[in-house]
């Protein structure tokens, strides 16, 4: 499945201009294979120190890439993805140095927060992802994304040339039978659109949660989640009836390192998991901190999945104009200069 999908911002007046292609990214159409191969870079990424947890990458201890504009260039479904880690010899390194990599979708917003779709999202315990033909992301040829990337380099040496190789399948417009129309859902149990969802993690056990209701009804089809280190589980609750609805589980290694998450498949037909326009809903996270004190800004969770909507036409459309949303676009302006300008030791420079 296309998740997890994970925070992405752009610049304030990206909506009203048509994406131009950075030079950093470029597209190629595989119409035989019906792949797009997006390829970015190249980076130079000096060697960092290891990273023992999540938290060090919200303290500066990343390469974080501006974020690198294109078009989707065919009319059609998206529904899987590869990824390829390539040194300047197109020779494979190890993934686990991208730390993630989010797409975005400046065309489309998301359900339940006013901020850009999250088309799809990596991180270091996602594997490559297909879903079945029977569903389908729906994309407009021109559609205007983003790409950006948090590369941690712990190799023990510097590294030149890097880049990062993205292989897109979909479907065309005349595929038969159609797909069944999905979207991403984005469920956070801190985000601040435009800010952070970066929160403190006491010692012992604690939840945390996030309460919405969706605009649009429909079925969720599918879902994943992410977690950092000493994260237990993200589960969905039917507020009203107080009902677990699902639950994505990590997997922890024997220090309480996440190691992978859950990914839940419901139906690939349209039965799914029922969500209701104006019911309420809530996502809570658990953790389990073993370390006797609190990890500042040490933990994320979200879930994240595949929406089927009642109907298509009554999800929320781009207001250039909300505040909420003019917060998302403009806290990417900075994304990757910030740390740059900062630190000139990061020195992630791109060529």
């Amino acid at each position: 499945m296309l998740v997890p999908v994970i925070a992405a911002l752009f610049t304030a007046n990206l909506s009203a201009a048509p994406a131009g292609i950075d030079p950093a990214t470029r597209v190629r159409v595989d119409s035989s294979h019906h792949e797009l191969v997006i390829t970015t870079g190249p980076y130079n990424l000096p060697n960092m120190p290891p990273m023992t947890d999540h938290a060090m990458m919200d303290l500066g201890m990343s390469h974080d890439t501006p974020v690198s504009r294109f078009q989707w260039p065919v009319e059609g479904w998206f529904r899987g993805f590869k990824i390829e880690v390539l040194d300047r010899d197109g020779q494979p390194l190890p993934r686990h140095i991208m730390h993630h990599m989010i797409m975005v979708n400046f065309s489309r917003r998301q359900l339940i927060y006013s901020a850009a779709e999250r088309l799809m999202g990596a991180g270091t315990e996602t594997d490559d992802a297909t879903i079945p033909r029977t569903i389908g992301v729906p994309m407009k040829a021109n559609s205007d994304l983003g790409l950006y990337v948090a590369w941690h380099n712990d190799t023990g040496k510097d590294l030149d040339g890097v880049t990062l190789r993205l292989t897109l399948e979909w479907m065309p417009r005349n595929q038969n039978p159609r797909p069944l129309d999905v979207l991403p859902i984005y469920m956070d149990v801190n985000l601040t659109v435009g800010g952070t969802n970066t929160f403190d993690v006491p010692s012992g056990k604690s939840t945390k949660s996030f309460e919405f209701t969706l605009p649009v009804g429909g079925r969720l089809l599918a879902v994943g989640g992410h977690l950092h280190d000493y994260g237990v589980r993200v589960r969905l609750e039917d507020v009203e009836s107080g009902r677990v609805l699902t639950t994505v589980n990590s997997t922890r290694d024997a220090e309480g390192h996440v190691t992978k998450i859950d990914r839940k498949l419901f139906g690939v037909s349209g039965e799914g998991l029922r969500l209701r326009a104006g019911r309420r809903y809530r996502v809570i996270s658990d953790y389990d901190n073993p370390t006797g004190a609190t990890i500042h800004n040490g933990a994320m969770a979200h879930m994240v999945g595949l929406f089927a909507p009642d109907d298509i036409r009554k999800w929320p459309q781009i207001d250039p104009s909300d505040e909420t949303y003019q917060k998302d676009l403009a806290s990417l302006r900075v994304r990757g200069h910030k740390t740059e300008n900062m630190d000139n030791m990061e020195g992630m420079h791109h060529n």
